[in-house]
């Protein structure tokens, strides 16, 4: 990195954070990356169990609060990659991505 390229990593509520020194979100410079995120709740609980809109929906808003009270703003994200184990869940994917 060059001089002054300051990285910080911002925790997210995960177990595995302080167990696996693992960061939701690393800011590093002027970017900022966000690892995968599940709908599993800070008490070990899978949100929304059996519904992909209500998961998605968690995990968004989960991220949208973690960057905004990390001073990145959601219409400053790039990309987003989405990953599912049922492509059939798609459209409640979307909706809840759309929203």
């Amino acid at each position: 990195m060059e001089e002054g390229f300051k990285r910080t990593n911002i925790k997210g509520g995960s177990a595995f954070e302080d167990v696996e020194g693992y960061s939701r979100i690393v800011k590093a410079g002027p970017f900022v990356f966000v690892s995968g995120t599940t709908s599993v709740t800070p008490e070990g609980s899978v949100y929304g169990e059996g519904d992909a809109y209500e998961q998605a929906r968690y995990i968004f808003n989960k991220l949208v609060m973690l960057l905004e009270s990390n001073g990145v703003k959601r219409e400053e994200v790039v990309k987003v990659n989405i990953y599912t184990t049922d492509t059939g869940k798609n459209m409640d994917i979307t909706r809840a991505y759309s929203e």
